[in-house]
């Protein structure tokens, strides 16, 4: 998100008078949202399915890994292996279980798991955790877990990477607003298109 708050940011200077309106939701809302024509475009994170639209991969990538209370065992380590989560309670994002991906690297299906929960947005998988129900498998910097914080994060090993998609439809015919969006992004992103 940071780079596309980068690029309207940088545009607003060139267009003060283009507005933007921002959708947050999970991704099957997003891309039903885009498919009505609801919206411009989506920001989607991996695991997610493109193939249908046309997009732009983003440079930046998050990492999963494991959201945990600070007095957990756990997070006396400094990565999180699939051994790690056999057996100990589990809450899922929704669009993870959707994915075979967790569960190659999990080396484990669904049904061998201790799946207690899924969640949609991992701020009330966060509560949850922190009430001590069992630890979230996430993406990095989506919960704070400073040193206020009861919660601590610890990366999956071997990495399990995210890439980051803007998406929209193909064949899309674009508002004037919305093109100059996208080349903007584009020339910050990749200035081969430029």
């Amino acid at each position: 998100m940071r780079a596309l708050a980068q690029t309207a940011k940088q545009l607003h200077t060139a267009y003060p008078h283009i507005r933007y309106h921002l959708f947050s939701a999970k991704a099957d809302d997003v891309t039903d949202r885009l498919d009505k024509g609801l919206l411009d475009f989506g920001l989607l994170i991996e695991p997610a399915n493109i193939r249908k639209y046309d997009s732009l991969e983003l440079p930046d990538t998050d990492s999963w890994g494991l959201l945990m209370r600070k007095d957990s065992p756990l997070s006396c380590k400094a990565e999180i292996t699939p051994q790690d989560l056999w057996t100990i309670p589990l809450l899922v994002s929704q669009q993870a279980l959707a994915t075979h991906e967790l569960y190659h690297w999990l080396q484990k299906e669904q049904e061998e798991l201790n799946i207690i929960a899924t969640y949609n947005l991992i701020f009330n998988a966060s509560l949850m955790v922190e009430a001590g129900l069992g630890y979230a498998l996430c993406l990095d910097h989506l919960v704070s877990t400073g040193s206020d914080s009861l919660l601590s994060f610890r990366p999956l090993a071997p990495q399990l990477p995210a890439h980051v998609y803007l998406i929209w439809k193909k064949q899309q015919l674009f508002s004037r607003a919305a093109a100059l969006f996208l080349e903007e992004l584009k020339n910050r992103q990749h200035p081969a298109y430029s």
